[in-house]
C-alpha cells in the first residue's frame, strides 16, 4: 500500500472508498511512522493498539458516510480524552478524565479515531515547543529548528503524516505559530464558539481550542463539526458562521514589520511576496498604523492579565515547585508579583475596552493581515535565550484573543521546506466569513517553481504557453551534476533532460518560472511523451518541478550534455 507523506482527509476517504485501505492498515502505518520519528518528541501518549483499537471496533457499528469515518486525529495533551492521562506536559499534574472534552467527543461521534496525546510547552505557556520535560519537539521540516508552541506536537504530528488533523489550543498564538513553522493551516475560531470543556485552562477567559490541517478546506470541515454552544461550559457563546462574503478592504501594516533571527532577510522577502499577492486580489488595500494592536498585545504578559494563569495554577505551582519547567515557573510566578494588583487589572481592562472599540470600528467590514511570525530560531538559540526568543515569536499573535478576533494562519507557499513562512488573517469574532474568503483567494494565487530547458525557456517559441497561464520568468539556474541532456529527433527538435547518478552528468542550464498552482494541470496538458513533469534537483539545493525525459527516448538521441544548454537557432 502506498501512503503519501501527508495524510489528508480527502486522500483517506478516497482510499477507503476504492477499497484500497482499511482503518487497521492506516493505524498500522501511523504507529510505524511514529516509531521511526520517536526522536522528534511528538507524543506524550504515543499511538498504540490498546488505545486505538476500541475506536476502530466502534466504527463497525457506525455508518461509513459519517464525515470523519476512520479519520485519525491527534490531541494536544491539555485536552481530555476519556481514560487517557491528561498531563499538560507536567507528569505530577496528570489525571485520568472520566469523559472526553466536548470537542473531542464530537469528533469521535463523527467517526474520527483519536490516536494519541501530543507534547506541548508545559501548561500551554510558550510559543517555541522546547519547554517540556518530555523533550523538545523538533520541527517537522528542519529538525534543528523550533517547532513552535505551545501546540508543538499537534502541529508536527500532522506535518509528519502521523495524523490527518490535530487539535491544539490558542491563548497567545499557540494555534498559529506552529502552523507557520510546519507549513500547515492553523484555524483559530472565536473565543467560545468551540467548547473548552475538558481543556486545562491557561487563561480561561482567552483560551480557544484550534485545529491544524493540511489545507483550508479540511480545517473548515472540522470547524463545522465541533462548533456550537455548550451549556456546560461557562465561556461558551452562540457564534454562527455567516454566508460566504469577501471584505470591502484589506489592511496591511504601514511600517515594515519587525523581522528577526539569522534568516530575517528570508522572512522579509517572503512577506514582500505575500504582500504583492494580497495587493493583487482585487480588494481595496489600505496601509495602517499597527501600533494599537501592538499596545493591546503587550497587555497579555506585561500587564495584569498574566495573573489569570496564576489564579488557575498558582496553588499547584506552590505545592510542586520542583516539578515545574524552570522557564514556565518563572512566567507563571510573574502573575503573583506585587504590581499585579486589582487596580492594575482594571486599568488593563479599560485600555482593552478602548482598543476593542477601535478594532470593532476598523474591522467592521475589513480584514487585517500580518506575518504569523517575523522569523524563527534554532532550538539551541532558544535554549540559550528562552525569554526573548519566545517573546519575538508572539509579536503578531498576542493581540488576537484580547481583542476578541478570529484568525486563520496560512502558508505563503505550501511546498516550502526551507524556513516556511505564513500570514495570519484577522477579523471580528462574528465575521469569520471575511477571512475565509480572503484566505481562499490568496491560496488560489499560490505559484510553484517550474524548471524548463528547451522551447519553453525565456525568449523561446513556447514560452507563451507558460505566460498565457499567468506564469512569469523568475531566474536562470543550473541542475546538479546528475543530469544528461539529449537532442530528441522530434519536429521541432526538443531537448530531453535525463537524470542519472550523481556525478555522472553535468550541471545543465535551466530557466525557472513561477506558475500558478491552479494552472499547472492545464499546462501539463501540453506535455506529451517522452517528456514528463518530475522533480529536478538544482545546484542551489532546491528541488523543483520541471521537464524530464523518459530514459528510453535517449537511446537513439544525440547526447548534447557537453553543451550544458539547449540553444538552437530556430530561424534556420
Amino acid at each position: 500500500m502506498f501512503f503519501p507523506q501527508k495524510l489528508t482527509i480527502k486522500w483517506i476517504k478516497q482510499a477507503y472508498k476504492n477499497g484500497d485501505l482499511t482503518p487497521e492498515m492506516l493505524v498500522e502505518e501511523i504507529i510505524k511512522r511514529s516509531n521511526e520519528k520517536e526522536d522528534y518528541n511528538v507524543w506524550i501518549t504515543e499511538p498504540n493498539t490498546d488505545l486505538i483499537n476500541p475506536y476502530i471496533e466502534q466504527l463497525a457499528n457506525k455508518p461509513k458516510d459519517l464525515p470523519l469515518w476512520g479519520i485519525p486525529f491527534a490531541i494536544k495533551d491539555n485536552i481530555d480524552l476519556k481514560g487517557v492521562p491528561t498531563t499538560a506536559a507536567c507528569p505530577v499534574y496528570g489525571y485520568v478524565p472520566k469523559e472526553s472534552a466536548t470537542v473531542v467527543q464530537k469528533l469521535i461521534d463523527a467517526g474520527a479515531i483519536p490516536i494519541g496525546k501530543t507534547n506541548l510547552d508545559q501548561f500551554a505557556t510558550g510559543l517555541v515547543g522546547t519547554r517540556s520535560p518530555y523533550g523538545e519537539v523538533k520541527n517537522a521540516l528542519q529538525p534543528e529548528m523550533i517547532s513552535g508552541g505551545s501546540s508543538s506536537g499537534s502541529a508536527v504530528s500532522v506535518a509528519l503524516g502521523l495524523a490527518a488533523f490535530s487539535l491544539g489550543t490558542d491563548t497567545a498564538g499557540s494555534g498559529r505559530v506552529p502552523a507557520m513553522l510546519n507549513n500547515l493551516v492553523g484555524y483559530k475560531p472565536p473565543i467560545g464558539s468551540w467548547s473548552g470543556k475538558g481543556v486545562v485552562p491557561a487563561c480561561a477567559s482567552l483560551d480557544c481550542v484550534t485545529v491544524f490541517a493540511n489545507n483550508l478546506e479540511e480545517s473548515l470541515l472540522i470547524d463545522s463539526l465541533v462548533r456550537g454552544y455548550d451549556e456546560k461550559y461557562e465561556w461558551s457563546r452562540k457564534i454562527n458562521r455567516k454566508e460566504k462574503k469577501g471584505p470591502l478592504k484589506v489592511y496591511l501594516p504601514k511600517d515594515e514589520p519587525k523581522f528577526y533571527g539569522t534568516w530575517e532577510s528570508v522572512y522579509k522577502e517572503k512577506w514582500n511576496r505575500a504582500k504583492t499577492r494580497l495587493e493583487n486580489l482585487d480588494i481595496e488595500t489600505e496601509y495602517i498604523d499597527y501600533d494599537m494592536f501592538q499596545k493591546a498585545a503587550l497587555i497579555l504578559y506585561e500587564g495584569a492579565y498574566v495573573a489569570e494563569r496564576w489564579s488557575d495554577l498558582g496553588e499547584f505551582v506552590n505545592e510542586h515547585p520542583n516539578d515545574i519547567f524552570p522557564v514556565t515557573k518563572k512566567i507563571l510566578s510573574s502573575g503573583k508579583t506585587e504590581e499585579k494588583t486589582a487596580a492594575r487589572l482594571f486599568s488593563d481592562i479599560h485600555k482593552l475596552a478602548k482598543y476593542k472599540h477601535i478594532a470593532n470600528e476598523l474591522l467592521e467590514d475589513a480584514v487585517l493581515i500580518m506575518p504569523t511570525a517575523g522569523g524563527s530560531f534554532t532550538r539551541e538559540e532558544v535554549r540559550n535565550n528562552p525569554i526573548e526568543t519566545n517573546s519575538l515569536m508572539g509579536l503578531y499573535t498576542n493581540h488576537c484573543n484580547l481583542l476578541d478576533l478570529a484568525a486563520i494562519a496560512i502558508p505563503e507557499n505550501s511546498e516550502d521546506k526551507e524556513y516556511p513562512f505564513g500570514i495570519t488573517l484577522f477579523s471580528l469574532h462574528n465575521n469569520e466569513n471575511l477571512i475565509t474568503e480572503v484566505a481562499t483567494r490568496f491560496l488560489e494565487t499560490e505559484s510553484t517553481e517550474l524548471a524548463v530547458c528547451g522551447l519553453h525557456k525565456n525568449g523561446y517559441p513556447l514560452e507563451s504557453q507558460i505566460t498565457e497561464l499567468g506564469g512569469k520568468f523568475s531566474y536562470h539556474a543550473h541542475t546538479t551534476d546528475a543530469y544528461r541532456l539529449y537532442e530528441l529527433p522530434s519536429n521541432p527538435v526538443k531537448p530531453g533532460l535525463v537524470k542519472k547518478e550523481a556525478g555522472s552528468g553535468e550541471k545543465i542550464e535551466v530557466d525557472i518560472f513561477e506558475i500558478p498552482k491552479n494552472k499547472l494541470g492545464e499546462f501539463m496538458s501540453h506535455v506529451s511523451t517522452p517528456l514528463t513533469i518530475g522533480d529536478i534537483e538544482l545546484e542551489n539545493g532546491k528541488t523543483v518541478k520541471g521537464f524530464l525525459c523518459q530514459e528510453y527516448a535517449a537511446k537513439n538521441a544525440k547526447d548534447i550534455t557537453s553543451q550544458k544548454s539547449f540553444n538552437m537557432d530556430f530561424g534556420k
